[in-house]
């Protein structure tokens, strides 16, 4: 049984406000708190470490699994390995996360190591939220690692959300697409603080007709620091592009490292990166609509995460 604040976490990182409907395993202070299985969705504990496979039916359609994991308790460190195997011509929703409430002084740490293999005209979205809270001196870390392999005239598309409470992660997605599949990443991150985060993404275009959009949109505070590294290789004839978008503010530090590696004539790969202050006609503008400066800023902060 879940409690308040485990609920809470919830919440935050998958917007369940109860038991969801399919498939589910929720996973609490390292131990599997909740777990359902569909006719065509199964989840299975493995045997040789900590985590779990998830095995998709091919021709899965308009299904769901959520695997959150929350930890409520300080000084928990864990690394977690999970599978998602997903066959043949499916359309399915894979809803992750991980949120900390760490108020006590030592440090909380998820590690979590997804590993997608999507089948041919296989569809499916990922939605990865982050989120740490607590009053508490310990740290909330988190080091996702997420591994892609898509077959044929696959489509994926990627929500990377943290927008709050994450002291430290390094997320690390590496992809690689066979011909005419498609990924799609969309990254919207905060930090403020003393925080730091560092996004890697490496996607190897294989197939002939394989493409991929990487945008990430950020906004750091305070004394915080992010990264972001980009590196598209076109192995191929294929489309790539990636694009880092980042409004730095107070006494901030944003790095963007594009990479592209074209090793074909017709590999088409573009990278876009814009790193600045908010503009102060902005501000303006929203001031004199009787709003303090905080606010101004806040709404466009608000709206370009959004």
């Amino acid at each position: 049984m879940l409690d308040k604040i485990q609920m809470q976490l919830l919440s935050e990182v998958a917007d369940l406000h109860g038991v969801p409907e399919g498939a589910y395993n929720i996973r609490a202070n390292g131990e599997k708190a909740a777990r359902n299985t569909t006719a065509n969705i199964d989840i299975i504990t493995k045997e040789d470490k900590s985590g779990i496979d998830i095995k998709i039916k091919p021709g899965t359609k308009n299904e769901s699994v959520h695997i959150p994991v929350v930890l409520s308790k300080s000084g928990i460190k864990e690394t977690v390995y999970n599978d998602f195997y997903i066959g043949d011509d499916c359309d399915v929703i894979i809803v992750a996360g991980c949120g900390i409430d760490n108020c006590g002084t030592q440090d909380s740490q998820h590690d979590g190591v997804h590993r997608f293999f999507v089948g041919k005209n296989s569809k499916i979205k990922y939605v990865e939220k982050h989120y740490g809270g607590g009053d508490g001196t310990g740290k909330r870390i988190l080091n996702p690692v997420t591994e892609v392999y898509q077959e044929e005239n696959s489509y994926v598309e990627m929500e990377m959300v943290q927008i709050k409470g994450v002291d430290s992660t390094v997320r690390t997605t590496k992809a690689e697409l066979a011909a005419g599949a498609t990924m799609i990443v969309r990254e919207r991150l905060m930090t403020h603080g003393e925080q730091s985060a560092t996004s890697v993404y490496e996607v190897q275009l294989n197939g002939e007709g394989s493409s991929t959009d990487v945008i990430s949109r950020s906004v750091a505070k305070d004394n915080s620091e992010q990264i972001f590294e980009a590196a598209i290789i076109g192995n191929t004839k294929c489309s790539g592009h990636a694009e880092c978008d980042a409004i730095i503010m107070d006494n901030a530090h944003v790095v963007a490292v594009p990479k592209l590696d074209a090793k074909n004539v017709d590999a088409a790969l573009i990278h876009e990166a814009a790193i600045g202050k908010i503009a102060g006609d902005q501000l303006i503008k929203l001031m004199s609509l009787g709003l303090t400066e905080a606010e101004a800023e806040e709404q466009i902060i608000g709206g370009f995460l959004r």
